[in-house]
């Protein structure tokens, strides 16, 4: 089950459970939708995936076991360990390959 991280991990955005602009990596590494296009060019900093929406947990119980109040969102948030440059550099060497390619 996904963990549904609460922060961007290099902006340090709220991203709540809700949230529409939540982009993460087959990982689970989060980050918005900004930080996903303007500083990330869709690779991820840590693994070097693409990035997908965050689906959103249903917040009402319609099945038994389900839902936000069964499966609440994280609280542990993360930020990024490597520098912007490093992250940048890294980013450019594999922004042109499609991440099925990667």
């Amino acid at each position: 089950m996904l963990q549904l991280r609460p922060n961007c991990e290099a902006c340090d955005k709220d991203l709540p459970p809700d949230a529409a602009d939540a982009m993460i990596c087959s990982y689970e590494c989060t980050f918005c939708a900004d930080c996903v296009d303007g500083l990330l060019h869709n690779v991820c900093p840590n693994c070097g995936g693409g990035f997908t929406r965050r689906p959103i947990r249903p917040a009402t119980v319609r099945r038994e076991g389900t839902g936000l109040p069964n499966h609440p969102a994280s609280a542990e948030r993360k930020s990024l360990k490597r520098s912007r440059e490093d992250i940048a550099a890294f980013a450019e060497t594999l922004k042109d390959i499609p991440p099925v390619e990667r």
